[in-house]
């Protein structure tokens, strides 16, 4: 057992070499029997046991060296382009040299829904612009990108993309393609707000200029020493400049709101006096349009996390649309109501004509007016509503419209 143990130790530390390196020391050792002196035996046996062992090391690299290579090991490039694209979440195909698909992600599943392997891609895709795109990359080779646009279930835009897939390793002789599907919807809704929004905006605008600019030049010329007209028309000219400089205010307020949008208020408001403000700070315009504010306000404080000169504005433009789109109804309720333990809520109730249902979705978007002539008649800017709507996601607070033709309407802000 114990020269088990020496030979396996033996061969562990000196491979396969470890008889050999025996036999020498055993000749060493005659050697020094037989009259030769010990330095010279030591210097020969140290140099037969450094020419076996180097001649070992280079043996055992050369059979290192000599082993074949498992190819069967290589894994298969296209199921790793399966496992890359079903972790990303555009939708995405892998197309071959004849538009077959060979494999899908789950986005695009969601998408275009589940294409067996080998389907065609225009038993999915039908869109000619799309299919001509792909038939011209299958045939140069050249990546291509086009917008499509879905129209139903809903709109979506998206940028399609072709491209060749380029591998290191042959993929069984094929060529394979990436299809994508980019989202492109919400980049193209923004531009079409910013373009109505510019396009609103100069609207309002050039209104009150021109009407501005057709009375000064009546000044200047007719109407130049008629005291009668040019009271009237300075009178216009006023309102007109009024209407102009509240218009820029809202465009201010909102740009100074968008610009804070990420920022939620610190400070602790108490909503009962802020209402009451409100309410006197209205009363005159209340009074001239013949309407009357109610407040119904609980005992105690009513306190939410808010900025008090945002939640003025807010208010102070729910309880004026109120006053003067609900003006035949002449009573306005604001009902606060501290919902224990759920969230606080401001109401304001008017008794007016009501909003039609396909409107109200659209209320707070810029420069949307129900009616065009009547909210000009009433001096809207049509950015009251925007507004409230960007303070309010300021605060972390919901505006709820509730509306019903011919019994008024209610704006309820749930922080």
């Amino acid at each position: 057992m114990a020269f088990e143990e020496w030979g396996d130790w033996l061969s562990k530390r000196f491979g396969s070499r470890w008889p050999l390196l025996v036999a020498l020391s055993l000749v060493g050792a005659l050697a020094v029997f037989a009259g030769i002196p010990l330095w010279q035996a030591a210097l020969g046996w140290f140099f037969l046991v450094c020419l076996t062992l180097a001649g070992g090391g280079k043996a055992e690299l050369k059979d290192v060296q000599t082993q074949p290579v498992d190819h069967s090991r290589q894994s298969d490039p296209l199921s790793e382009i399966t496992a890359t694209i079903g972790a990303l979440d555009m939708p995405l195909l892998v197309l071959d040299a004849e538009a077959n698909v060979l494999c899908q992600n789950p986005a695009c599943d969601r998408l275009l829904g589940t294409l067996p392997v080998g389907t065609h891609i225009s038993a999915r895709m039908r869109s000619p612009a799309v299919l001509d795109m792909v038939r011209e990359t299958l045939a140069t080779g050249r990546s291509n990108q086009i917008e499509h646009a879905e129209r139903l279930p809903s709109q979506q835009v998206y940028m399609v993309r072709i491209a060749p897939i380029v591998l290191q390793m042959p993929a069984g002789g094929r060529r394979l393609y990436l299809l994508s599907f980019r989202d492109i919807s919400e980049l193209r809704r923004l531009d079409q707000m910013r373009s109505d929004f510019v396009a609103n905006a100069s609207h309002e605008l050039r209104t009150p200029l021109a009407s501005l600019r057709g009375f000064i030049e009546t000044l200047q010329g007719p109407a130049k020493s008629d005291v009668q007209a040019q009271e009237r028309f300075l009178s216009i000219m006023l309102d007109q400049a009024t209407r102009m400089s509240r218009l820029v205010d809202d465009l201010l307020s909102l740009s100074r709101l968008e610009l804070r949008s990420h920022v939620a208020p610190e400070g602790k408001i108490d909503l009962a006096p802020l209402l009451c403000h409100v309410r006197d700070s209205l009363a005159p315009l209340a009074h001239d349009l013949g309407v009357e504010i109610r407040l119904h306000l609980p005992e105690g404080a009513v306190e939410v996390a808010g900025e008090r000169d945002e939640l003025v504005q807010v208010f102070e433009n729910l309880v004026e649309n109120a006053c003067k789109y609900g003006q035949d109804g002449k009573i306005v309720d604001v009902h606060l109501r501290p919902l224990d333990p759920g969230p606080v809520e401001v109401s304001v109730i008017d008794r007016g004509p009501g909003i039609p249902a396909e409107h109200v979705p659209r209320l707070t978007e810029r420069f949307y007016r129900v009616s065009v002539a009547d909210s000009r008649s009433k001096k809207g800017t049509g950015l009251g509503l925007a507004i409230v709507k960007h303070i309010l996601t300021r605060h972390r607070a919901r505006l709820i419209v509730r509306s019903e033709l011919g019994r008024g309407s209610d704006f309820t802000v749930r922080f």
